[in-house]
């Protein structure tokens, strides 16, 4: 295991290290052609082919492929552009990003004072959209640590150049209080199966277990939920759309939090079907089940008792 994450680590920088070599232009053709040596191979597309038949029932099969195709080539673009996130991030207005579409709600949650939360899901290069705006206020992203140390050390690198801090998630919830207390933004993922933790709200069809965190975050705080989504255009360059904070009604009551957690769910699943090519289709989404409904079989049984 330890020699097949050092040889992991030693193609991450060897990938990482061409990326940065290439041409922006070039690098992004060499990472689709990595994408689509990887959909060749196999690699997870029997998980991306179930998902995509079950999100989308009414597509022809070689519709699904399609999608499946482009999907396999953007994770490709992205992953060369992981090598060079800091360069982009930073680069000059128009260059790797052509506009921050929204931004007038990122002003309003600076106004606000407390901090704002980023939200997004595997969609599309999301590393960028947070570190984009990173650029414009303060920004700690909340990171899962990867089980390779070293690829892991490659990517913090590139935050870091960035200008991005990092909020480990294995650690208290404190520490993103206390960002959100100094007005930071702190940017988040929540679009991965959270098994019987998590709450279960409706998504492309089904119900899909869903960390809780952001929402009981935002509650708690009074920090708004603001997502944000790269979208990228023909020229390979990306747009920032940044969608108004969710409001919901009665913020207080006992279900706030399942149904804000609804509502940021929808809004991820309205991008996905605009661009279903952006979203990460390799992941087993739904991989828990929901509980059973409770059975009201013995309920006939108890009224004739009372009765």
């Amino acid at each position: 295991m330890k020699e097949t994450r050092g040889l992991e680590a030693v193609l991450a920088r060897l990938l990482f290290a061409g990326a940065r070599v290439l041409p922006a232009r070039a690098s992004r053709a060499a990472g689709a052609g990595l994408g689509a040596l990887v959909h060749a191979l196999g690699v997870r597309r029997r998980v991306a082919t179930a998902n995509l038949a079950a999100a989308f029932p009414e597509w022809s099969e070689s519709e699904r492929d399609r999608v499946l195709r482009e999907h396999y080539r953007e994770l490709g673009r992205v992953a060369f552009e992981y090598a060079r996130l800091g360069e982009l991030a930073r680069a000059a207005p128009g260059r790797a990003v052509t506009a921050i579409e929204g931004r007038e709600h990122l002003e309003q949650a600076i106004r606000g004072g407390r901090g704002a939360i980023l939200l997004s899901g595997h969609f599309g290069n999301f590393e960028l959209v947070g570190a984009a705006l990173g650029q414009l206020h303060p920004t700690d992203f909340v990171v899962r640590p990867l089980a390779n140390r070293g690829v892991e050390a490659l990517i913090a690198a590139q935050r870091e150049q960035a200008g991005i801090g990092q909020i480990p998630s294995d650690v208290s919830a404190r520490r993103i209080f206390e960002r959100l207390r100094a007005n930071r933004w702190v940017a988040m993922l929540a679009d991965q199966d959270a098994g019987r933790a998590g709450l279960f709200v409706p998504f492309l069809g089904r119900p899909a277990s869903t960390v809780s965190g952001p929402a009981r975050i935002a509650l708690a705080t009074g920090a708004p939920i603001v997502l944000g989504f790269a979208w990228r255009d023909p020229d390979g360059r990306h747009r920032i759309l940044v969608d108004p904070p969710l409001v919901i009604d009665a913020p207080d009551a006992p279900d706030a939090a399942l149904r804000l957690t609804a509502a940021h769910v929808r809004r991820l699943e309205e991008r996905i079907r605009e661009r279903p090519e952006s979203w990460f289709w390799l992941h087993r989404r739904w991989k828990t089940a929901p509980p059973p409904a409770p059975s009201r079989a013995g309920a006939p049984l108890a009224a004739a008792r009372e009765g």
